[in-house]
C-alpha cells in the first residue's frame, strides 16, 4: 500500500489571509487596552487591524473561531479632527487649511456637533449638523473665492450638497481678510452653515477607508475617550467602548510564505484495519507530528492527507500509476 502526506509549514495561532488586501490577520487572546494593543501589534505585526470591506468581516468572523466576545479592531473617534469641505489641496496655501477663527471657549468637540457654522461676530462655533441654518457657499476660479449666501434653510448635509450642485462647495475660510469678507456679507442676528466639518473616525493605521459595519444602536458615543470593537456574538458588528477597557484584539501584518512539501509513503496493511478509516488516519497523523518534533520540526508544521481522485487515501501499489506525483 502507498499514500502521500502532505507537509504544511504555517505559522502559528488564530490567522486568516485576506485575498484582496494581500494581509494577514491575527486574532490575540490576551485581554489589552486599546493603546496596549495597538503597542502589541505594531512591535509583533503591522498594526490593530482595519476593517474595509465585508470580506475582511467575514474572515476576521473566521479568525475568532469559537469566540463569541467582542475585541478591538483600529478603528477610533479622534474628535479634534475638522477638515474643509473644499478638499482640493491646491486651492490653500501654506497654512491656510488651519486656519480657524473659533469664539473663545469653541470648539467643544462633542460628538454630536460636528459641524461649523459662522455667527454673525466673526466667529465660528461647532453645532448639530442636524439644524436647518442659512448657507455659505463660494463660487472658486482659479485662486480666487467669491462667497454666496443662500436664504434657504438646510441641514449641512443638504447644504454641503446644494453647494456642490449650484456652486463649487460649502464655503472654506483660508485666512482672516476672507473671514472680513463674510463677516460683510452677513446680515445681523442669522447663522450660516460654512464647509468646516469634523470626521473623527480613524484607523490606526491611518486608512482612509469609510466602510462602516455598526450594530444596531451604535456607536452610543457614551465615553470619554471611544475606541471600536467587533463583536462576534453579532456576526462580527461594531460597537464602540471606552478605550481603558482590555479586551482580545485583532492585528494584521504582511502574507507569511506558506512552503510544502510532499512525501511518498508507503505501509504494510496490518490485519483486519481498514486504511481509510478516518481514526486510523487521524491517528497517524498524530504519530506522524510526533515523530516530526522529535527530529527538530518547527510545531509550525501543519499534515494532512492527500487524497487520490476516488477520495480514498491508500491504494495497493500495483493498481497506481508508476510516474511519480
Amino acid at each position: 500500500m502507498d499514500v502521500v502526506l502532505l507537509l504544511i509549514m504555517a505559522a502559528a495561532g488564530l490567522s486568516t489571509v485576506s485575498s484582496h488586501a494581500q494581509r494577514q490577520y491575527h486574532f490575540v487572546s490576551e485581554a489589552k487596552t486599546m493603546s496596549e494593543a495597538q503597542r502589541y501589534c505594531r512591535e509583533k505585526h503591522t498594526d490593530l487591524a482595519t476593517v474595509d470591506s465585508m470580506e475582511v468581516v467575514e474572515l476576521l468572523n473566521n479568525t475568532a473561531g469559537q469566540f463569541k466576545q467582542s475585541a478591538w479592531i483600529g478603528l477610533y473617534d479622534d474628535r479634534d479632527t475638522w477638515r474643509w469641505s473644499m478638499s482640493d489641496p491646491s486651492f490653500y496655501g501654506p497654512g491656510e487649511t488651519e486656519f480657524r477663527r473659533w469664539y473663545p471657549g469653541q470648539p467643544y468637540n462633542k460628538h454630536n456637533i460636528p459641524c461649523t457654522l459662522f455667527y454673525p461676530d466673526r466667529t465660528w462655533h461647532d453645532g448639530d449638523c442636524n439644524k436647518r441654518l442659512k448657507v455659505l457657499c463660494f463660487d472658486v476660479t482659479g485662486q480666487s473665492a467669491t462667497f454666496v449666501l443662500i436664504e434657504s434653510k438646510m441641514t449641512w448635509t443638504e447644504a454641503q450638497s446644494y453647494c456642490r450642485e449650484h456652486h463649487t462647495d460649502l464655503a472654506s475660510v483660508r485666512n482672516e481678510t476672507e473671514n472680513q469678507q463674510i463677516v460683510e456679507l452677513l446680515p445681523a442676528g442669522y447663522y450660516y452653515w460654512m464647509g468646516l466639518y469634523r470626521d473623527s473616525w480613524k484607523w490606526s493605521d491611518g486608512s482612509n477607508s469609510s466602510f462602516k459595519y455598526w450594530a444596531d444602536n451604535e456607536p452610543k458615543l457614551s465615553a470619554l475617550k471611544v475606541c471600536v470593537a467587533a463583536a462576534f456574538d453579532n456576526f462580527g458588528k461594531w460597537e464602540d467602548l471606552d478605550c481603558g477597557v482590555e479586551k482580545p484584539f485583532i492585528c494584521y501584518g504582511p502574507v507569511v510564505p506558506v512552503s510544502m512539501k510532499v512525501i511518498k509513503v508507503s505501509v504494510e496493511k496490518p490485519n483486519g484495519v481498514d486504511l481509510n478509516d478516518p481514526a486510523f488516519l487521524d491517528a497517524m497523523l498524530v504519530e506522524a507530528k510526533k515523530n516530526l518534533r522529535a527530529q527538530g520540526l518547527d510545531d509550525n508544521v501543519q499534515l494532512a492527507w492527500r487524497k487520490q481522485p476516488d477520495g480514498k487515501v491508500f491504494h495497493k501499489e500495483e493498481e497506481k500509476k508508476r510516474d511519480e506525483l
